[in-house]
Formats: C-alpha cells, structure tokens, sequence
C-alpha cells in the first residue's frame, strides 16, 4: 500500500499533532505561538467569500463543444468554425434563494455557459427562458429586492413580488414563463439554456449580425409538479446539484445542441419588434433556429468551491467574431458580473485556474492589486504608450482583436431604445398563454396563479394582480378574478 502523505501547513511545513493544541504541560493554557493552531482557525474563519445576490444556489460541470455545421459566414470566432472543439463549463442556478435554499423552489434557472475557446473566454450567461423580467439595468436591484426577504421579519413576501412585477408592466412575459412549466424543471439536464440577450456576431469579410443562442436539451425539457417540488424541498433540498453530478459520475452525459437565431444588421431598425428588448423573443417563423453543434457535460468538478463557487461568469468575456448589442441590461450587466466577481473574490479573479483562459499568455498592462501571482515578465512597462519598442510591453492589434460596434451615428441606437408598433408589454405574454400553452399547461398555469392570488394579503395588489393578468389576456384576467376575488 501506498504511504499517507505528510500533513503540512500552508507553507509546507510537516505538522507533528493535528488533534491537540500546545499547552503549557499536559493540562495548562493554551499557547499562543501554536502557531498551526492559529493558522487553522484563522483559515477556517476566512472560509466563505460572499455568496452571489443573485443567483447564489447552483451547481454545474465541466464537457465538451463540438461544432457540427458551417456558421462561418456569421462569425469568424475560431471557436465556432466547422469541426471545432472546446471545452466548456457550465453553471446552474436559482435566481431568487440563498445558498441554502431548496433547488425545486418555483424559480427561473441561470444557465452560464463558458467557452474556453483559443482565442480567450467566452461566456453566455443566461437563464432557462429566453426572455427577462425587466429591459433597464437600473431596476435590476429592485427587482432583486423584491424577491428576497423583507427587512423587519427577514421573511420572503408575496405582497412585495407582485407589487414590483405589477407595477413593470414589461415583465409579463417572463412571469408567464415563470409561473408555467419551466418554473418546476424536473431537473437541470431537462431545461433547455437562452443566452436570452441579443448579441453580435461579426464574419471574416467584417459583415455583422445580430444573434440570440439557443441551447436544446437532448433529454427533453420536463416539469415537476408542485406536490413533488414540494416534497423534495423537503426531503432532498440539493436535488438538482446531486442528480446533475451522479448522472454524470454514472457515465449519463447529459447534452444540448447549440442553435442560433440570425438578424441582418440593417433590418434590426425596423423590426416589428425591438430586437434588442430583453422582455421579447424574434418569433421563429421570422427567424428559423440554425444549429451550430453540441456540447455535453462529462467531467464533475473536483472540488465545487474551486471550480463552480469561484467560477467568475461575465457577459463582458467575447471574443474576436462575437460582441454585444445596444440592449440596455446588456450594457448594464457587461459591468455588474465583473464588479461583483472583484467583490466577492478579489480584484485578480481571472488568474484564478477555473476563469483562466487556456488560450496561452495573458499580456496587459494591468497592475498589482490583491491576490496577483501571474505578472508581467522583467522588462514589460506597467503603462502605455511607452518608447521601448518590444521589450515595453504588448500591442493591441486591430485585425486580430474583438472589434463588436455598432453605429454611431444614432439611427441605430434610437432605433434600439424606443418602443415600436408591436412592442406593447403583454403582448408576446397573451401569445405564449393563448398560441403556445397546451391545454394542460394552461390548466396547471390556472392554479399556480390561483396559489399566488391567495398568498397576495394587500388588497390593492390583489386588485393590480387581476388587473395584470387581464391585460395578458381578458378571459384570463376574468377567469382568475372570479374564482379568487375576495
């Protein structure tokens, strides 16, 4: 048999007992220069970064993406080009309960997907449905305060989430989708991911489109009903994360086909919609679905911390032949994810192993700051523009590096911040209740809200609640208020 390795301090140092402290003989005080003692409990204490405020509760893997078909002629990113592979990883994840809370508590997903592509990390962070309950970075905090916990009893409150959802009328759509089937996933393998947001997509030629991702979900996307969510919040409040990692420690790879919708440039201003409104999707029959490949999960993190708690997930990480979009909380969130990765773990998150790119050397001109261990060879300068020609430091390169703009002239940019003939808010709600909703679902549908119509204590949310749903869709709205008016 193999020997045990040797126990050591942080440093390396070997440790002679691991069970008693130094004393002062056999009996007396504890001393205190142990100074393994000091280190181990000042380690333990210095254990936990802060949890995410959103999106605190998840899991996830590591896999692989193959590139099936030829989307060249939309993007130049390397990492889609035919027969490409790249490793990837993902994190799942509740968006409104603590790290402790249950997995099956009715709630939008995240789905953040990492591309470590040759040319640097690309990230898709998005959620389970390809819509969001708000389209201006600037509600964000109160949308999340509303679903959190109320400051007197630390209690969540149903009166305070309606109050906000009834008061943004530009929810709707994603309340919709919340309040159906997607919102009890049997299980993160059933949900298909949305990176939801309009992105950029740029060709060899210079050409650029507009594109939205759609991840498919090779096991289907199934719903538990609320009798077994309930149970297994109970019984089993990490049931996600545990069925995720024994699948996949099973040998039951789990996989989605990757899929593209594609805007020409020049139609994105006069769409009937506006396409850069995270609250809408681009119908189908506009803009057909075009696959691009597969990915699938085969390898469990070996420690979660590590490698899924301080997985750091930004929009803001393109690469060249990718880009964002005048979306408003795009713009927004290409800030928010980075500053709340510097927060919650150091201003160096990125040369932490699970965010490092493996597209080879890192080279910038960014200095020091807390936790920095990779660093600029002997000679680079810490500051450009500087006289010493190759030995001062890296050059941007314009062909090679992310070039994603869009014009400046305003015509696009109005085009993408006003409001448009068909860009009414409950409008695509109405159509996925009415068009898309079997007859089952919207049977289910029916009670869920008639749960959160009796929840609702002040009256005139109560009053705002029908009133919302009424405007989704008037036999709704009078269905609901009928049977659960006070």
């Amino acid at each position: 048999m193999a020997e045990n390795k040797i126990l050591t301090t942080q440093t390396g140092t070997p440790v002679a007992d691991n069970e008693h402290s130094l004393t002062v003989g056999p009996d007396g005080p504890t001393v205190l220069h142990d100074h393994y003692l000091l280190e181990k409990l000042a380690s333990f204490n210095r254990e936990r970064v802060p949890e995410r405020n959103p999106h605190a509760k998840g899991g996830g893997a590591f896999g692989e993406f193959v590139v099936t078909e030829d989307v060249s002629k939309y993007t130049r990113a390397a990492v889609f080009q035919p027969g490409a592979k790249a490793e990837t990883l993902i994190r799942f994840s509740s968006v409104a309960g603590e790290q402790g809370s249950p997995d099956t508590w009715r709630d939008v997903r995240g789905f953040s997907l990492r591309f470590y592509t040759p040319e640097g990390n690309l990230d898709i962070v998005g959620n389970n449905t390809p819509t969001f309950f708000i389209r201006d970075g600037i509600k964000f905090p109160d949308f999340i305060h509303s679903q959190k916990r109320l400051g007197a009893s630390g209690l969540r409150d149903a009166d305070m989430q309606w109050d906000f959802w009834t008061l943004s009328p530009e929810s709707a759509h994603q309340v919709t989708y919340l309040m159906g089937d997607r919102g009890l996933s049997k299980s993160w393998r059933h949900l298909n991911g949305y990176g939801s947001h309009t992105y950029q997509w740029i060709n060899a030629e210079g050409e650029r489109f507009w594109v939205k991702y759609h991840f498919i979900s090779q096991q289907g996307v199934e719903r538990l009903s609320p009798e077994e969510a309930e149970k297994l919040a109970g019984s089993d409040a990490d049931y996600y994360r545990r069925d995720l990692f024994e699948s996949i420690e099973r040998g039951e790879f789990p996989s989605w086909d990757m899929y593209v919708q594609i805007m020409p440039y020049e139609e994105a201003k006069t769409y009937r919609f506006n396409p850069f409104d995270l609250t809408k999707t681009w119908p189908k029959a506009d803009y057909p679905r075009i696959k691009v490949g597969t990915f699938t999960l085969n390898r469990n993190p070996e420690n979660f911390f590590a490698q899924i708690e301080q997985a750091a997930f930004t929009p803001g990480n393109q690469v060249p032949g990718t880009g964002i979009s005048p979306d408003k909380m795009l713009m927004a969130r290409v800030f928010s994810y980075a500053d709340a990765h510097r927060h919650r773990i150091g201003a160096n998150f990125n040369q932490l192993p699970v965010n490092q790119p493996h597209a080879g050397e890192v080279n910038n001109y960014q200095h020091e700051g807390n936790m920095r261990y990779h660093f600029n060879s002997a000679e680079h300068r810490t500051y450009s523009p500087n006289s010493y020609g190759q030995a001062g430091g890296p050059v941007a390169d314009p062909i090679k590096g992310v070039e994603a703009s869009w014009e400046a002239d305003g015509t696009l940019v109005r085009s993408a911040h006003t409001l448009r003939a068909d860009d009414d808010d409950f409008g695509q709600a109405g159509t996925l209740y009415r068009d898309v909703f079997s007859a089952e679902e919207k049977a289910r549908f029916h009670e869920v809200l008639g749960g959160q119509a009796q929840a609702i204590t002040v009256d005139r949310i109560r009053e705002a609640f029908f009133q919302y749903w009424t405007n989704v869709d008037a036999e709704l709205g009078a269905l609901l208020r009928a049977n659960y008016a006070a």
